[in-house]
């Protein structure tokens, strides 16, 4: 590869419910501290919890930043390892967000496929992560939950065709330190963008967008 940056952009999400201090937000400011290298432009936002706001806010990050790769974390509550998920669900989108608002039509895009697929592969992250003696128990997952996690994974892997990732992190100290979260996220960001795929897909990216 040449030595051009890459641009990726990471969120986490704001308080809500029982989260009044959201591990996802945590472990992105943590993943900040430590950065992804000198080749690689990292970009981090907040994101409140509401439909409306993921609605404008996601496509406004691709628009803005143009990045090779988009990350999206979230908290579970239920999780005890950190979560990579495989697809994002267009329906079933009944709870409702801080605002108390719930979509009409409980979906994220209206006549969207049911599920897109993350291009990127998963399982690959999920083996190369584990092996590197991290110390911290990655997983694979196909349900993001219905909530705000799923609507924007969907909303955004919709946008980009796929090149979109998101990853559930358990509540602080359940069993991880916000630092411990900050390195795993490292890790996998890294080992994302290093998947040959993954290479293609940025080189693909970038030469549609010189050429539009």
């Amino acid at each position: 590869m040449d030595n051009t940056k890459q641009t990726v952009v990471v969120t986490g999400f704001g308080p809500f419910g029982e989260h009044a201090v959201n591990a996802s937000w945590v472990a992105v400011q943590e993943l900040q501290k430590l950065g992804l290298g000198k080749k690689v432009d990292l970009h981090v936002l907040e994101v409140p919890v509401e439909y409306q706001t993921v609605q404008s806010l996601v496509p406004s990050l691709w628009e803005q930043y143009h990045p090779q790769l988009v990350v999206h974390v979230g908290v579970s509550g239920m999780a005890t390892t950190v979560t990579l998920e495989k697809c994002g669900r267009n329906y079933g989108y009944k709870g409702l967000d801080n605002s108390r608002f719930c979509p009409d039509s409980q979906c994220c895009i209206v006549g969207g496929p049911d599920c897109i697929d993350s291009v990127i592969d998963m399982e690959s992250v999920c083996k190369r992560v584990s092996a590197s003696g991290l110390g911290v128990t990655v997983s694979v997952s196909k349900d993001a939950g219905r909530y705000l996690c799923d609507f924007t994974y969907y909303t955004s892997l919709y946008l980009s065709r796929g090149r979109s990732a998101f990853v559930h992190v358990p509540p602080i100290g359940k069993p991880y330190s916000g630092p411990d979260l900050g390195r795993a996220l490292q890790a996998i960001v890294r080992e994302m963008l290093e998947l040959p795929e993954q290479e293609e897909i940025c080189c693909h990216h970038l030469h549609s967008m010189t050429s539009s």
